[in-house]
């Protein structure tokens, strides 16, 4: 399970870095500010549970026996698809509706931090 989340969290990391360029270079003089900080905000976010996802991997060789990084690791998974990946969308396509999505994304990432947290608070 922590080679897949290896993997995920380096293709997310490339990812990441590819839509922050994309973004400061191709995307600056085409958005407004606003859409422009929305489209940011999606890339910091997913690069910030990249990194969680590297905690992860970490959490699942100290605690081996517990089921709860890995479950932690898929949330946060789901938590950049739903909550970066609606924000992404919604810039590209001016689908306003796409921000009523955004909050469950968040929501899994809230989860996976407190699922990680558990995990530690019981080793």
């Amino acid at each position: 399970m922590d080679k897949a989340f290896m993997v995920i969290a380096a293709l997310s990391g490339a990812l990441s870095v590819a839509l922050g360029a994309f973004g400061a270079h191709a995307l600056e003089a085409r958005l407004s500010a606003e859409l422009l900080r929305t489209f940011e905000t999606g890339v910091r976010y997913q690069f910030y549970h990249t990194l969680a996802l590297l905690a992860v991997v970490v959490a699942i060789g100290r605690w081996p026996a517990s089921n709860l990084p890995p479950v932690a690791g898929w949330l946060f998974v789901a938590g950049i698809v739903v909550f970066s990946g609606s924000l992404y969308l919604l810039v590209m396509t001016g689908a306003r509706w796409l921000g009523a999505v955004t909050p469950i994304g968040g929501a899994a990432f809230i989860a996976g931090w407190l699922l990680l947290a558990l995990a530690a608070w019981r080793s």
